[in-house]
């Protein structure tokens, strides 16, 4: 080591991040965020400061570009002329910026993607609107800060009389953070900022009645507003732009799609490529010619149509696979002091007028002590051409004009400034005509330190000026709207465009599922003749569940393994009375192996009291159960969620809508059967497996059904393998703890075989048995009598020799919907004309009750 030379160690690990974070923060900082106040990055403040310095303001001779890319290259942005030419270039294109800041003359590029002239061949000036950036500059209204040899001082902000972040928009790409900002019409955003100054707790909904979209400087159309109101709410969001199109047709009748205004930062001539290589693969059919017919009047794209092509289904194809639609994704990120932040639009705002209101405070103290100075001066002129001939005869007395300048202080109580003022004062000046002008000036100049002094004392006359100047800019520089604002499909949902209305929902054993209008059904009384319900597809298939639902009422299906699907009741496909209805694997996006196994209709999946106040009862066929508020399958999903967590050879059995105190039975393979009350299960999540609900026999034993019991009246029907069964009251059961072997409902015998199945019924129910051979038998709840519990039963059908019952299914025939219906129609016969029909006005206990 050589002498005088210290090493010192360190952790390159250390090192490397604190040098990439100097670097990122250099970025930050310095290179792509713009800052909040003026809405400029460092290269765009330098090129206009540079051009202002060079004397190439709005009503001064262009200078050669090369000459202004030179003086700012050399006196504040030593990073490379092509950087400075770019940033000069892009400002001054009226594609690119809604209100360009430079006025260029020559070739500064084209909308399809050509670069500018070199800057040898250029020329340019600042525009009249880039004055008001830099208005007051010199009245010390921002901070100057040294360059990067620290020869020149160069201003740290624009005093920016115009929101030019909100008017002209900015993009960059920072380390780790980015931003997007969309241009605004100028007139919009003035309007907006007064409403602000007026009422600071303004909210975001009402600046946007004043500043109602971005106005990008091609034009085009806003397609749908949610992404304008999430950007002006949040700071972040994703704007549809649209090209602007006609339909036109030529003399010979030829049909044509005229494009004159499309999307912002979209490359012309680089769409209407990639547009004619579309066709050409015939992914866009129906165009037969396409042409840039664009020149110095505007921009304008022919497509021509074949004969038989419909011009809006063309237009949309173009929309959706072209440019003519694309996308501007919001990112309002900007530097507020010195910090990255993301804004919405009032913070834009609230920044601007702090900003502005800094400037006139600085600016009127600058004036202010700009004028005592001379206010001072004036009063000194007063008191020599008051004592004139005094004042004369002591400077002609004086040996030099230093004597004489001492003389005057000491003489007339002068101060040093006065004094010189005196000595400097030119013999025109002692005339009377002079004398007059003076004394006017010291009036007027007396009166405008009053004035500051009032500006300086009082917040609202500040906002006042802040507002007149706005007010003028607006006059000076305000124009209509470019782009226009078009409601899309997303803006409305589809429950917007459906009536609710009440349907009739029907469910068969095979899973064919269908809706139809509660009208077919009402259109016969209950004394007609009845009328024929849905043909199944197959002929043993039947009607299982039937309920009424509104077209906005949700259906969650649950599966086999736990899984569950939403459906809203529109989306149902509608039949008629006779019709078979769609299979419920072709609605949802089932797996292979997987089957429905229960279906519950809900109300609102949005109104809170009734998510938290309603469960969800799952039960398994190993004895798990679980109750999970219905609040956690309250947000729908296309492809399904995880319902309940299936344990390994487990499968889920049934799934019932509570109120949290219904009872529960559970009933066996074995012939028993548990009653608890659900408060006795505890409420969990959604992933949860559950508990333990009832203690099987044995390892061949499983549930084989579960009743809510929601009515007191309810009986309960059990049927075993071999035929046999019984209908039992419900007061039989009594309420036991979940999780115990339960009591006998059936006397399981070799002649009975095992119970295949347990329902809650009434008297109108029907059921339908279904054998492993295929055969099916239709029954009557009311044909059987209420016998005991624990009996054997009666034999409800005959089974042939190795035949057994497959499983049992309580009908819900279609005269039940007609009473229902009727039920219905009496429950509104009381209502006035315009609320009869209103399905929010249906008693929800008649619909759940089936």
């Amino acid at each position: 080591m050589a002498e005088g030379e210290k090493i010192i160690p360190i952790n390159i690990e250390d090192e490397m991040r604190g040098a990439y974070i100097d670097y990122s923060m250099s970025v930050i900082i310095s290179r792509a965020l713009p800052d909040v106040r003026d809405g400029l990055k460092p290269v765009h403040r330098r090129v206009l400061y540079g051009m202002s310095e060079l004397g190439v303001s709005y009503n001064k001779a262009y200078k050669k570009s090369a000459r202004i890319v030179g003086e700012v290259l050399g006196k504040y942005h030593p990073h490379g002329d092509a950087s400075v030419y770019d940033t000069m270039v892009r400002m001054a294109q009226d594609w690119s910026l809604r209100y360009p800041l430079v006025d260029g003359q020559g070739n500064f590029g084209s909308i399809d993607g050509d670069s500018p002239a070199a800057m040898r061949y250029t020329e340019a000036r600042l525009k009249r609107i880039a004055d008001e950036l830099l208005a007051d500059l010199e009245k010390n209204t921002v901070d100057f800060v040294p360059n990067f040899d620290d020869s020149l001082n160069e201003p740290s902000v624009m005093p920016a009389k115009i929101p030019n972040l909100l008017i002209n928009g900015t993009s960059g790409i920072a380390v780790g953070m980015a931003t997007n900002m969309a241009p605004h019409n100028l007139s919009e955003v003035v309007n907006g900022i007064i409403a602000y100054i007026d009422n600071n707790e303004i909210t975001i909904a009402e600046l946007m009645e004043h500043i109602t979209a971005p106005d990008f400087p091609t034009g085009g159309i806003i397609y749908g507003y949610e992404g304008v109101r999430t950007a002006f709410e949040t700071g972040r969001g994703r704007v549809i732009m649209r090209a602007k199109a006609t339909f036109e047709t030529t003399p010979t009748g030829k049909e044509q799609i005229i494009v004159t205004e499309i999307p912002y930062m979209v490359n012309k001539a680089a769409m209407i490529e990639k547009t004619a290589a579309l066709i050409n693969e015939k992914k866009i059919e129906g165009i037969s010619d396409l042409r840039d017919e664009s020149d110095r009047d505007g921009l304008r794209i022919v497509y021509d149509l074949k004969r038989d092509a419909m011009p809006n289904v063309v237009l949309n194809n173009l929309y959706k696979y072209t440019q003519l639609q694309s996308s501007f994704g919001v990112n309002n990120v900007a530097l507020v002091a010195g910090r990255p932040m993301t804004l919405n639009l009032k913070d834009q705002i609230k920044y601007f007028v702090e900003h502005r209101h800094e400037v006139v405070i600085r600016r009127t103290e600058y004036e202010l002590a700009e004028a005592q100075k001379r206010a001072h001066i004036l009063e000194g002129l007063l008191i020599a051409l008051d004592n004139l001939d005094e004042v004369i005869n002591l400077i002609r007395s004086s040996r030099d004009p230093e004597i004489a300048r001492a003389g005057l202080i000491e003489r007339f109580s002068l101060s040093d400034i006065q004094a010189r003022a005196i000595l400097d004062m030119r013999l025109q000046r002692l005339t009377g005509l002079e004398r007059d002008k003076i004394v006017k000036e010291y009036e007027e100049i007396k009166a405008f330190i009053a004035r500051l002094q009032e500006i300086l004392a009082s917040e609202a006359v500040r906002m006042q000026i802040i507002k007149d100047e706005l007010l003028e800019i607006k006059d000076r520089y305000g124009d209509d709207r470019r782009t226009t604002v078009e409601m899309s499909s997303s803006d409305f949902s589809m429950e917007d465009m459906i009536p609710d209305e009440s349907m009739v929902i029907t469910i068969s054993h095979e899973g064919y599922i269908k809706r139809t209008a509660l009208t077919e059904y009402r259109s016969q009384g209950r004394g007609g003749v009845g009328s024929r319900g849905a043909s199944a597809g197959k002929q043993d298939d039947f009607t299982e569940h039937l309920f009424i639902a509104s077209t906005h009422n949700y259906m969650l299906f649950f599966t086999e393994l736990g899984r569950v699907f939403w459906l809203k009741v529109y989306e149902i496909p509608e039949g008629g009375k006779t019709t078979k209805g769609r299979a419920i694997q072709n609605l949802i996006q089932i797996e292979k192996d997987d089957k429905v196994r229960a279906v519950i209709n809900v109300h609102d999946l949005k109104d809170p009291d009734y998510v938290l106040n309603n469960y969800l009862i799952f039960c398994t066929e190993k004895g798990i159960i679980k109750k999970t508020p219905l609040e956690a399958y309250s947000r729908p999903r296309l492809n399904g969620i995880n319902a309940i967590t299936i344990n390994e050879g487990d499968c889920l059995l049934d799934v019932q809508l509570t109120n949290g105190t219904n009872d529960i039975v559970l009933a066996l393979k074995s012939g028993r059967a548990v009653r608890f009350n659900e408060d006795k299960v505890r409420s969990m999540g959604r992933n949860a497996a559950g508990v333990r609900g009832v203690t099987l026999a044995n390892d061949d034993d499983k549930v084989v059904g579960m009743v809510c019991v929601k009515d007191e009246q309810m009986n309960l029907l059990v049927v075993s393998e071999k035929g046999y069964g019984k209908k039992s009251a419900i007061e039989e059961y009594r309420i036991t703890n979940r999780g115990g072997k339960g009591v006998k409902t059936l006397n399981i015998t070799e002649k009975t075989g095992h119970l295949v199945a347990i329902h809650g019924v009434i008297d109108t129910d029907d059921l339908m048995i279904i054998n492993k051979s295929g055969i099916t038998i239709r029954l009557r709840v009311s044909d059987l009598r209420v016998i005991g519990r624990a009996t054997q039963g009666v034999r409800l059908i005959k089974i042939n020799e190795g035949d057994e019952i497959s499983s049992v299914a309580k009908i819900e025939n279609e005269e039940k919907a007609d009473e229902l219906a009727e039920e219905i129609v009496l429950n509104q016969s009381e209502l006035p004309a315009d609320e009869s029909l209103n399905p929010d006005l249906i008693d929800p206990d008649l619909i759940n009750e089936n």
